[in-house]
């Protein structure tokens, strides 16, 4: 079963559990899905949704962050709520001697010394670590490598 077909189950299943947060959530992560497949004219593949599911999971994060320094909590703990709901369709997440030995493996492979090469590691990381590991961090983390 594909990715987009658990989640339009789990929306059916969420429907009839009446549980009207969890729905809305999912609903739209379908809608998300189903804009990103008409402005690529394509059905996307589950590596595809998954990249969906954490641009989401970043702007909710972001959001999160302004609706804290706003001082609307209520609207904080709607977005974390949708956090907890997405992430459920996302891979298991590396851990972080996981992660510097993939990065470590990317530079040998490349080959790339120094910051110049940043764009080479980082192309090489990006389809091995999306969705398992926060790619801000990862790039902070080639960039000290490369830097020093």
């Amino acid at each position: 079963m594909s990715l987009k077909a658990k989640i339009s189950d789990d929306v059916k299943t969420a429907m009839r559990a009446a549980d009207a947060r969890r729905r809305d959530a999912l609903r739209l992560l379908l809608a998300a899905v189903k804009q990103r497949e008409v402005d690529e004219r394509e059905e996307l593949a589950d590596a595809d949704v998954i990249a969906v599911i954490d641009k989401m999971i970043k702007q909710r994060r972001d959001s999160i962050e302004q609706f804290e320094q706003g001082g609307r909590q209520d609207l904080a703990d709607a977005e974390k709520f949708e956090i907890g709901v997405l992430q459920a369709y996302m891979p298991q997440a590396m851990s972080d001697a996981e992660v510097e030995a993939a990065i470590a493996a990317a530079i040998q492979e490349t080959g790339a010394a120094g910051m110049p090469g940043m764009g080479r590691v980082m192309a090489v990381l990006k389809p091995k670590l999306a969705g398992r590991a926060d790619m801000g961090n990862v790039s902070a983390r080639v960039k000290a490598k490369l830097a020093g």
